[in-house]
């Protein structure tokens, strides 16, 4: 089992050791970090986060049994007008973890925030096509695909295409019970 608690600097090491190449930046940022990932990347990407009003809940993945930080997850894009959010920023970062649902539980944890305590209607992700695993995880929480972004980002000589999923408040409750 897992709990989600707000990100903090003193996870900061964590995560900059497990975002150790560009390919991994990438998967896990989209363009919004520059590699390599640095203390001062990550104190931008909190300094208006976790506040009651904010537009971003940005956390931290731990393990019950341990307390050990595993993984990290952000809640943004908080569109209170529209009660819209987007979930990003995904990784289960320690190799011991992989395997075991926990994206399964993250989503669980995420989703209920975003819907019980934002009152959020509608929450979307993004995933590049060849991340089999995600993608199994994310529909298996009740995400649709929506539109595949064909070519939608350049890594390299490469260009990797983007599913965009999306879960709504009624789908949600229903795979909730």
């Amino acid at each position: 089992m897992i709990k989600l608690r707000y990100f903090e600097p003193a996870d900061f090491k964590q995560l900059i050791e497990w975002v150790d190449t560009p390919e991994l930046m990438l998967q896990w940022a989209g363009p919004g970090f520059v590699f390599p990932l640095t203390e001062f990347q990550l104190e931008e990407y909190l300094k208006d986060a976790n506040d009651k009003d904010s537009s971003a809940h940005i956390y931290s993945v731990i393990d019950r049994e341990t307390d050990r930080l595993i993984g990290h997850i952000s809640l943004a894009r908080i569109d209170r007008n529209n009660r819209s959010a987007r979930i990003g920023r995904v990784m289960i970062g320690d190799p011991d973890a992989k395997g075991k649902g926990i994206c399964s539980q993250m989503m669980r944890q995420i989703l209920e925030i975003a819907f019980e305590e934002h009152k959020l209607h509608r929450v979307t992700l993004g995933v590049f096509d060849f991340n089999k695993p995600a993608i199994a995880c994310y529909e298996g929480a009740g995400f649709l695909k929506e539109g595949l972004m064909r070519d939608h980002q350049k890594f390299g000589d490469e260009y990797w295409s983007l599913w965009e999923m999306a879960i709504l408040e009624d789908e949600w409750r229903e795979k909730a019970e």
